[in-house]
């Protein structure tokens, strides 16, 4: 079972890897290099297993509850990662090479400075939603 401190790492980390990204993917030079270059899959793959662990550890209780208002919690954040691992995947499939070491599939920078900052808002906001809501109330529960 995680700890509500090693979820909080986990959004601290994050939250610091979109805010570097975000102030580094600007410069398109810097896009091309290794080092940004494996900043940005450390990001992807940290959202993948942050989701994957609270789909699998936070959600139980809520769904066993007699109380509506819970399962139907439980039901929007469960919801809301299928449709973040969707965008995920999508993303990945257009800016991401499959081979690690090929880096970045940057074409228009400007899109993909578009499409990265709207990733970056959609996770933090889940971000905040989950440290806002889901962690509260799981833990009302225990």
């Amino acid at each position: 079972m995680i700890t509500y401190e090693e979820l909080n790492e986990q959004n601290h980390r994050i939250t610091e890897l979109s805010n570097v990204l975000c102030y580094l993917l600007k410069d398109r030079a810097i896009c091309d290099t290794g080092s940004c270059s494996d900043m940005f899959y450390d990001y992807i793959d940290l959202v993948k297993q942050h989701i994957d662990i609270v789909d699998k550890e936070m959600y139980s209780d809520l769904l066993k509850s007699s109380d509506d208002k819970l399962t139907n919690v439980a039901k929007n954040f469960m919801s809301g990662s299928v449709e973040i691992k969707k965008i995920l995947k999508k993303f990945s499939k257009k800016w991401c090479s499959a081979d690690k070491k090929c880096g970045l599939k940057i074409k228009v920078h400007e899109e993909f400075l578009k499409d990265t900052n709207a990733l970056f808002d959609l996770v933090l906001q889940r971000i905040l939603h989950e440290t806002e809501h889901l962690y509260p109330l799981v833990r009302t529960l225990k």
